[in-house]
């Protein structure tokens, strides 16, 4: 998604896209959070960070092309 120039980074929402949605997250200066506008999650960069690592990881052979299967 294209960015909107609203200060920092947007992030994908980790919540929203557990549930495969790419959804934008917004970034509050005065608290210093980025909070996501269709759940309720809240959370600090790293925190961001971090849980959208943990959601990569269901998309890590992505770009693998699996020839041989070995269930005999």
């Amino acid at each position: 998604m294209a960015q909107s120039g609203k200060g920092k980074l947007n992030y994908r929402c980790p919540s929203c896209f557990l549930r495969d949605l790419d959804i934008d997250m917004f970034y509050d200066k005065d608290k210093d959070e980025f909070y996501c506008m269709r759940c309720q999650f809240t959370g600090k960069e790293s925190d961001v960070l971090q849980m959208n690592e943990m959601v990569r990881t269901r998309y890590k052979a992505m770009m693998q092309r699996f020839e041989k299967f070995d269930f005999d």
